[in-house]
């Protein structure tokens, strides 16, 4: 077996929920248990960081990974889903997991898989908690894949618990209401093991509160605890001005999107709460937040791809994080705006397409995966919200259209799913 043909049996043979959607989701930890039971905890040689959320989860593990490679910690992250390449999962220090190292796991426990009909994500948590305990990592930054309470990560007792902010968003799954979503995502408190929150949710809030108090264990909001006192984009860098405890916290941030601001709080809090404990200097903390994209290899948050014209992308997919990102745009001074726009099937069209302009130039286009929405579809429902443009299916002949259309004054976005803005990176 060839790596590209490991990769494929990972891919197509054993369910995939990012690719295929409801069909691969299974909602129970029982499998995870055994799974980690026969390959002896792997999870218990390092210490954890859990983190669930709507938006923010990947950025605010990036960064709390990054922060802890500058005070020297042997760094394991593991975050879903990737946008280039498979390895994108499993890093340690930075660095992408080995082809090798992928392909003689599967070999070695490939028929035990098959034999446990495991699913694609419960396949890629064991291999990244065994790859982690054989490079002896001192921390382990672990990223839920969509929930919490039935995730697959969370089989693992955590040092610190981060939940971020809370949205409507793979609501066939988790529920309709803010309250169920962060039910599920409040899933990963565990008893005694302290908890960060990034939500400005009330009722989320009161869900993480109750839940915390249940399992008596100390919950702090970072909207508590940094408050954000200023803001402003240099140079494709993000200067903030925070106020903790009656002091300026000054940090820059090479995420250049603003929406990063309240990611950065969640991640300071969390710091704060652990600081002493682990050992970490207000410079590592600068340097961590300064560096993420060096230290890390985070792809797709506010990406430039182009100066002339100005072209950005962002993996933003909902409402909460669509706003953020569609703001940021408007900030832009442009001739043209033109938006390269591909979705999933389970997104709520009604609610995401009025938030874009109704000015721009459109191309609506689909990623190659069962789950992308038709652009045929995609195109119908945006003009009843007066959205207008061509069609392209493939996503890469979209962007160079767009790019052919453009003058160096104007300004092109790419979006509306992780897998639009991966087939263009």
């Amino acid at each position: 077996m060839t790596y590209e043909e490991c990769l494929d049996i990972m891919f197509h043979s054993l369910p995939m929920y990012q690719r295929e959607g409801k069909a691969a989701y299974k909602a129970d930890l029982s499998r995870s248990l055994a799974i980690d039971e026969k390959f002896d905890h792997p999870h218990k040689h390092y210490k954890c960081i859990h983190i669930a959320g709507t938006n923010g989860k990947g950025s605010v593990s990036h960064m709390l990974a990054s922060v802890l490679q500058e005070v020297g910690y042997k760094t394991g992250l593991y975050t879903s889903p990737h946008l280039k390449d498979f390895r994108e999962r499993i890093k340690v220090n930075g660095e992408m997991i080995s082809q090798a190292w992928i392909l003689e796991y599967m070999q070695n426990n490939l028929s035990y898989f098959q034999e446990q009909e495991a699913s694609f994500f419960e396949m890629t948590v064991a291999l990244a908690f065994d790859y982690f305990k054989a490079k002896q990592v001192d921390f382990a930054v672990i990223e839920t894949g969509m929930g919490g309470r039935l995730d697959s990560t969370n089989i693992i007792q955590p040092e610190l618990s981060i939940i971020t902010n809370i949205g409507l968003d793979h609501t066939s799954f988790l529920g309709n209401s803010i309250s169920q979503i962060a039910g599920e995502k409040a899933g990963i408190i565990k008893t005694g093991v302290p908890v960060v929150s990034g939500s400005h949710d009330q009722i989320a809030n009161q869900v993480f509160k109750k839940t915390a108090k249940e399992r008596n264990t100390p919950i702090v909001f970072a909207k508590d605890t940094f408050k954000l006192h200023s803001l402003t984009l240099n140079q494709d860098q993000l200067e903030l001005d925070y106020n903790f405890r009656g002091k300026t916290v000054s940090i820059t941030s090479n995420l250049a999107g603003t929406y990063q601001s309240e990611n950065i709080s969640t991640v300071l809090t969390a710091l704060s709460a652990k600081q002493t404990e682990w050992n970490i200097t207000e410079a590592n903390i600068e340097k961590g937040i300064r560096h993420t994209t060096k230290n890390t290899g985070l792809l797709g948050r506010w990406q430039k791809l182009s100066d002339s014209p100005k072209c950005f992308c962002d993996v933003a997919h909902n409402t909460e994080g669509l706003t953020h990102v569609i703001k940021q745009i408007k900030s832009y001074k442009y001739d043209k705006l033109i938006v390269v726009l591909g979705v999933v099937n389970d997104k709520n069209l009604e609610k995401i397409l009025p938030l874009f302009p109704k000015e721009a130039h459109y191309i609506f286009t689909e990623a190659k995966i069962p789950r992308a929405l038709p652009a045929e579809a995609l195109m119908k429902t945006a003009q009843n919200f007066e959205l207008n443009g061509e069609l392209i299916h493939d996503v890469n002949e979209a962007y160079s259209k767009a790019k052919s259309i453009s003058s160096p004054n104007d300004f092109i976005f790419v979006g509306g799913s992780t897998f639009t803005v991966a087939e263009i990176l």
